[in-house]
């Protein structure tokens, strides 16, 4: 099947497969455990919260639309779960971001069939700066975004409904961007190349990015789909963008 023929939703679904390769599970443990420490506390605080939290919201929501009560309050949960699940899974990949890397690296060795890089722990910390710069890139297109949805959020009547709904499409293109970077920046494709890239076939990776978005909201699966992220992200690196920008850095 060439790439031409399949799409994000086929790409999410390779990476539940490819996480259990043997040879690639061992990769995968430290970011799983990050993600299952960071997301597992941060979901069990925010259940705990949310009694609190949205009531609180609905004071914002003016007299007039109080009997679209049932609608709104809905709405208000999915909006705290978006944005929290959005902020504690940048966290978890902000810190297992060097380890997400490797993953990336030796899966597309696998994919690809050439050897695996042996990258050992002296590697990745040689290799932190520049992937801590990266992270920081990624933070500073996302935060001016995110700042113009919350203030949305406060548009009486209009913001309580309209803001979720571009916060999921925001959430889902961000997420597209947060994993499919990890083996874009391991052949040191500029964060801007990248964007471009991801924006030519943007319908897929908002597929792709939408069911890594849904996935994080649901307990016990979210605490699973930081890795999983990586390996279709990667799985798709080798199929759509590989070749081409492989080919770009071997001719500079």
């Amino acid at each position: 099947m060439s790439s031409s023929e399949v799409n994000g939703v086929h790409y999410f679904t390779q990476g539940w497969k490819l996480v259990s390769l043997p040879g690639i599970r061992r990769f995968v443990v430290i970011p799983l455990l990050v993600n299952f420490l960071l997301m597992g506390g941060a979901f069990w605080w925010l259940f705990s919260k949310l009694g609190q939290w949205i009531p609180a919201l609905m004071i914002h929501v003016p007299t007039w639309l109080r009997w679209l009560d049932y609608l709104i309050w809905p709405v208000a949960v999915v909006s705290v779960l978006l944005v929290f699940s959005f902020f504690f899974s940048t966290l978890a990949n902000l810190i297992a971001a060097p380890f997400s890397g490797l993953l990336a690296e030796q899966l597309e060795a696998r994919l690809t069939g050439k050897p695996a890089p042996d990258t050992g722990i002296w590697d990745i910390a040689k290799d932190l700066p520049r992937i801590m710069k990266r992270e920081v890139q990624k933070l500073a297109y996302y935060f001016p975004r995110a700042l113009l949805l919350l203030l949305i959020h406060f548009i009486p009547g209009v913001g309580q409904t309209l803001a979720p709904v571009l916060w999921f499409f925001f959430s889902a293109w961000m997420l597209s961007i947060q994993y499919c970077d990890y083996p874009f920046d391991n052949h040191k494709v500029s964060f801007a190349d990248m964007r471009r890239s991801l924006g030519r076939n943007k319908v897929d990776n908002m597929q792709f990015g939408s069911l890594v978005s849904l996935f994080t909201m649901v307990p016990v699966l979210n605490l699973l789909i930081l890795p999983v992220a990586v390996c279709g992200a990667t799985a798709m690196w080798v199929d759509r963008y590989r070749n081409v920008h492989v080919s770009e850095i071997g001719r500079r």
